[in-house]
């Protein structure tokens, strides 16, 4: 058996990385980019930051939340005690404060997800099929996108009563449409690329050229209109506990929060104020992540 010379070792080629390296590398090189976007900067800090309050609310947070200080009432101003103040109620401010972001923060994504899902599947075999079933999934999209979605919610709400599962249920299902259009628009172009006619000449199922195929490289503008849908589903639960239909009292809900305490606006402003700015924050925060992702998306 001949060995091999030098010149045949130096030639070869190098063995090529794993798919697991190949993956972690791209992810890495899209993590570092996120350092060249100041928006995405930003949106990445106060998400966290409101993250870490909600995972720590149990050990950060000054008091249980829907405990009563009486004696605050007479003076419900920001103190040493109640660094934020305490409501109408004598609850702690902050605490509520703390606690009520596991609510937004479990609520939010949870909705976006299944939203994400139902309107992927939805625009991929809409798109990817197009004639009678394309039709029919774009009308129902336009029918319920054509519905006023604060009175879709009060109606369905008001039927099926206020839980944490019903207003995601509820925000799922009108959040869905849109994402079913945007998937749609991205596989109605997709479809005709190279390597979905290369992977139709290899015989594969049409399922796995949506899934393998089409939505990977569909994930780009997906992930920034997550990240966008993220702050209008904060912005939704909000008016929903300020109409008086979002989570059921005593669980300490910002919108709720707010509904509570608007008519003392003249007299007490924090009680108002501090979720309105709670609310406000993480909605900038989703809304500049979506800006720099779509930043570092055109870059690359």
């Amino acid at each position: 058996m001949a060995l091999e010379t030098y010149s045949d070792i130096a030639l070869a080629p190098p063995a090529p990385r794993t798919l697991a390296a190949r993956r972690a590398a791209t992810w890495w090189r899209r993590f570092a980019l996120l350092g060249e976007s100041w928006p995405a900067m930003i949106g990445v800090g106060i998400v966290v930051f409101w993250v870490v309050v909600a995972a720590l609310a149990p050990l950060i947070a000054p008091f249980a939340p829907n405990v009563n200080d009486y004696l605050a009432l007479a003076n419900p101003k920001p103190s040493a005690a109640h660094l934020l103040g305490t409501d109408h109620l004598g609850r702690d401010i902050l605490s509520r404060i703390i606690w009520g972001a596991r609510t937004v923060l479990v609520v939010a994504p949870i909705a976006v997800l299944g939203a994400t899902i139902a309107g992927s599947l939805l625009g991929l075999a809409a798109g990817y099929y197009r004639g009678l079933i394309d039709l029919v999934v774009t009308r129902i999209c336009d029918i319920v996108l054509s519905f006023p979605v604060i009175i879709l919610y009060m109606i369905v709400l008001a039927i099926f009563g206020s839980s944490a599962f019903n207003i995601i249920l509820v925000i799922t299902l009108t959040k869905a449409p849109i994402l079913a259009r945007i998937v749609r628009g991205i596989t109605l172009e997709l479809r005709e690329r190279e390597y979905v006619a290369a992977a139709k000449m290899r015989g594969e199922s049409g399922l796995y050229i949506m899934v393998t195929e089409i939505l990977p490289n569909a994930r780009g503008p997906l992930i920034v209109e997550m990240c966008l849908r993220m702050g209008y589903t904060t912005i939704t639960i909000g008016v929903l506990g300020f109409l008086g239909i979002g989570l059921p009292p005593p669980d300490p809900d910002w919108g709720g929060m707010v509904k509570d305490t608007y008519g003392m606006m003249s007299v007490w402003p924090h009680m108002s104020l501090i979720p309105c700015a709670a609310i406000s924050s993480l909605v900038i925060g989703f809304n500049l992540l979506a800006i720099g992702l779509r930043e570092i998306g055109l870059r690359d």
